[in-house]
């Protein structure tokens, strides 16, 4: 049962470790662009919150190898589509690794909340950017001054993306 937890560690934290090379790759190929800029950060907490899983089982934490070994797409559209399976198959990965740790209640909750923020929050985001397609605005690119989400204007009026 504990091997199974090992795998099941390790397949996440290579997953996250890859998805966050991957989103830095492309940052550095196309500049601050959104929901890379964002998702890059997530996945960052989302290795944060995997490490104390391997110090409770003793589970060597296996090293970061992903920085230049990732394919970085041609185009944001391209970037923004692979995001979008990316996600997707993450999601169905946490649903493989959740049963291999059957009573790990403590993995599984964690398991479960990444899953939740691949489905409901990185998905979304990267839906919403390829359906944007290259006409990326300022504001979206992470240029804009305090007028991102949940910000207004002088008058009140929301000012968000696009």
């Amino acid at each position: 049962m504990l091997e199974n937890l090992k795998i099941a560690l390790i397949e996440a934290i290579e997953d996250e470790y890859k998805a966050r090379a991957t989103y830095r790759s492309i940052l550095n190929k196309f500049g601050a662009i959104r929901p890379f800029v964002n998702i890059v950060e997530s996945e960052e907490r989302h290795i944060r919150v995997l490490i104390p899983l391997f110090w409770k089982y003793e589970i060597p934490i296996p090293e970061d190898n992903w920085q230049g070994r990732v394919e970085v797409p041609n185009s944001v559209q391209e970037a923004c589509q692979a995001g979008v399976q990316a996600e997707i198959e993450n999601a169905e990965m946490y649903q493989r690794l959740l049963n291999l740790t059957q009573g790990y209640h403590e993995v599984q909750r964690v398991f479960l909340n990444l899953q939740s923020a691949s489905q409901n929050n990185h998905l979304r985001a990267f839906q919403r950017c390829a359906e944007r397609g290259n006409s990326q605005s300022d504001q979206e690119r992470g240029e804009g001054h305090r007028q991102g989400r949940g910000c207004r204007g002088r008058r009140g009026q929301r000012m968000g993306l696009r």
